[in-house]
């Protein structure tokens, strides 16, 4: 059996035809200018849903990627600032020693308060550190405001205890900044169980005693909270009899009823006083040199935290004043005691700060390895899903450049097919 075609059957599928292949001529031509094999999500839902997951995972690896430097930053110049916080400490810890130098005259000792005045200035200004984003680093969540303010007993600080923090990995958040309160303020006093401290009016009875800073002797033996007065009692020499240097231990927690101390482990009576000898009690430990004078006495308290812009400050007012005759050399040498004990804590304090700091920018290397390895795989998995394959699509292209060269030539020459062609 014969089939028939009409001429406009040969025309519409002919047509049809070259419309088809120049439809996927030219998609393929999209491809290779986009670099893209999906050009809508209907080319491949699937790969496109997909894709806008791996794109959005990817913006948030790159805005972490980002905080992450902004944190590394902010951290930088916390490191360089307790850097240089502990290197001033030092500098004002030797001056500590050199002031204690018994040849020192008043006009020496103004020097050396002079120059103190001048660290104290530095290290004002290491506290207001700006942290490169228009506030400061030690103001804690009050970030343009400014952390310390100088006053006469030392400095003021009017931020707050805050500690800003950044999102630097999908489930971690890393503090960028530390409160100055924590930095500067937060010092032990004394050993960080007790600290010693002389009666100011020592130097006007001529005491010239000196205490130590103390330890625990036996930490199962103190009692927290205690505060304690050691009590000198002189009788002169008289002929035939030296003079005769007591002390008694009260405990003057209850002011309305002390209560004798026996130092351990005599019974509670004034004790022998021997310069230099250890004096023991409720677990804690000191020694007094010198030649305490009738009436003197000293304090054993509990520790509390002092700003360091204090201590600094209590050490120039000592400086100023008169330091000549025993009394007042150790009046004098009782306060550099406590400062280089309480610059040590302060010292000790900054470096666990600046410790901190730095685990936080180790963690935040570690980070930025995973982060760059996320990073990477992202970049992988959307090239499988987007990216066109040049070597495959360039073949098909020119394959189908062929087949429309062929059905263009077919079409040409099937349309031209007519009966009338052949009627002489």
């Amino acid at each position: 059996m014969v089939m028939r075609i009409s001429t406009r059957t040969i025309f519409d599928t002919g047509s049809m035809q070259i419309t088809s292949l120049s439809s996927a001529m030219a998609r393929t031509q999209q491809q290779l200018s986009t670099g893209r094999k999906n050009l809508t999500a209907a080319d491949d839902p699937i790969a496109s849903a997909r894709a806008l997951e791996v794109t959005q995972s990817q913006s948030l690896n790159t805005q972490l990627s980002t905080n992450r430097s902004n944190a590394k930053g902010v951290l930088g110049i916390e490191t360089t600032a307790l850097s240089s916080t502990n290197a001033l400490l030092q500098d004002i810890k030797d001056l500590a020693v050199k002031s204690g130098n018994g040849s020192y005259t008043d006009a020496d000792r103004e020097s050396v308060a002079i120059e103190l005045e001048g660290k104290l200035a530095d290290l004002m200004g290491i506290a207001n550190t700006a942290d490169g984003v228009g506030g400061y680093v030690f103001s804690g969540y009050k970030s343009t405001t400014l952390p310390f303010t100088k006053t006469a007993t030392g400095a003021d600080y009017q931020g707050d205890q805050g500690q800003r923090s950044l999102q630097v990995g999908t489930t971690r958040t890393v503090p960028i900044t530390d409160s100055g309160s924590s930095v500067f303020e937060a010092n032990q006093t004394g050993n960080g169980t007790f600290v010693t401290k002389p009666d100011p009016g020592n130097v006007g009875r001529g005491g010239s005693g000196i205490i130590s800073a103390g330890s625990v002797k036996d930490a199962t033996q103190v009692l927290p909270g205690h505060n304690y007065q050691i009590s000198f009692q002189v009788v002169p020499a008289t002929p035939g009899v030296p003079k005769a240097t007591t002390y008694t231990v009260t405990d003057m927690t209850d002011p309305a009823n002390p209560v004798p101390v026996p130092p351990t482990p005599v019974p509670a009576v004034p004790q022998e006083y021997v310069s230099g000898q250890n004096i023991t009690f409720d677990g804690v430990q000191f020694d007094v040199k010198g030649d305490p004078a009738d009436g003197d006495s000293f304090t054993v308290e509990p520790s509390t935290k002092q700003s360091v812009f204090t201590t600094v400050q209590g050490f120039i007012d000592q400086l100023r004043q008169p330091g000549s005759g025993p009394a007042n050399q150790a009046s004098l040498n009782n306060m550099l005691n406590q400062l280089q004990v309480n610059i040590d804590n302060a010292a000790a304090n900054v470096s666990s700060v600046n410790s901190a700091v730095g685990a936080r920018l180790k963690e935040l290397d570690y980070l930025d390895s995973s982060g760059d390895d996320a990073g990477l795989q992202y970049a992988t998995t959307l090239t499988n899903l987007q990216d066109l394959d040049y070597t495959a699509a360039i073949s098909l292209f020119t394959q189908q450049q062929t087949t429309l060269t062929a059905a263009q030539k077919s079409f040409t020459t099937m349309s031209g097919l007519s009966l009338f062609n052949y009627i002489n």
